[in-house]
């Protein structure tokens, strides 16, 4: 079983010039900056070949802006770039307020599929939390837990690192001590069962370090990070807008039986159309760039094999 993990930044079906048309892999604080149609078309081609490249089993998604931009894109963009067939598809209203969702895509049919949207920290026993964390939806997005026959999945999206970098940390961490909780609730032992979290966590630190993060609450013995089995330097999945700064937001946590049953499995980054790129409008070259050089998001794709899973 392959699975993979992909933010596919801003991915939204919106009517312009009288048609159904995805935006482009663009963020928001670009919006003001004119795009061609067929600008965000060639992004959204470049997307779906990664993703059908990848042949993943399933494949967790972030930034869907609702279950119909994920029909759209599925039909108009995977199926023509000769993706595998997924004939479960998920996008569950999350608590995004510019509607930027978790969704899975997935060959197999899950046996359960649960929201954890409107869990507050209280729901949790997280009392420790102020009062914004404590008495309202925790999740900036969702924790979407999903059961197979052989493992149970969980796709997450966390609080970004802006406006306040200190508060977004504060949230972060709460979120990943609320994801703990749930996998804790749900199993009496979680060391003994097969589990997964993947998504994007929008922590910066790379490499398998022993400094306290955000996303402690998650390792501490609970599970292991497989990204950390990448050399550090080749570990990155995200670079700043025009920078060459990298980070790693992306990750595939394992439960501690998985991370035993699957000891030699490295997962792979996928970083094909992460370079973006800005057009004249007026170039008469523009049509050959789009071609050459579309955007498939400012996140790389991850994927990891687990045999016989």
């Amino acid at each position: 079983m392959r699975l993979a993990t992909f933010n596919v930044q801003n991915l939204r079906l919106r009517q312009r010039q009288g048609n159904l048309v995805l935006d482009g892999a663009m963020d928001q604080d670009f919006d003001d900056q004119p795009r061609l149609v067929e600008q965000d078309i060639a992004d959204r081609h470049m997307t779906a070949k990664v993703i059908a490249e990848a042949k993943a089993d399933i494949v967790a998604l972030q930034e869907v802006f609702d279950a119909e931009t994920l029909e759209f894109f599925y039909t108009h963009f995977l199926l023509p770039a000769g993706s595998p067939a997924y004939p479960t598809r998920i996008c569950l209203p999350g608590n995004d307020g510019r509607g930027l969702d978790v969704a899975v895509l997935s060959k197999m049919e899950p046996l359960r599929v649960k929201s954890h949207a409107d869990l507050t920290g209280a729901d949790l026993g997280l009392i420790d939390l102020p009062e914004e964390l404590r008495d309202h939806p925790l999740f900036r997005r969702d924790c979407l837990e999903l059961d197979f026959n052989t493992f149970t999945l969980f796709v997450c999206h966390f609080k970004a690192p802006y406006p306040d970098e200190g508060k977004a940390q504060i949230v972060r961490e709460a979120e990943a001590r609320a994801v703990r909780t749930i996998v804790e609730n749900r199993f009496p032992k979680p060391e003994t069962e097969r589990w997964m979290i993947v998504g994007d966590f929008n922590e910066s630190s790379m490499g398998n370090e022993n400094k306290t993060t955000a996303l402690t609450p998650l390792k501490q013995g609970f599970s292991e990070d497989i990204l950390d089995r990448l050399p550090l330097g080749t570990d990155w999945t995200f670079e700043v807008p025009d920078t060459y700064i990298h980070s790693r937001p992306d990750r595939i946590f394992l439960s501690t039986r998985l991370a035993r049953e699957y000891p030699q499995t490295v997962p792979q980054i996928v970083r094909t159309g992460m370079t973006r790129y800005f057009y004249e409008l007026g170039s008469m070259a523009v049509h050959d760039e789009l071609k050459n050089h579309s955007h498939a998001s400012d996140h790389a794709l991850v994927y990891a094999d687990f045999p016989l899973l």
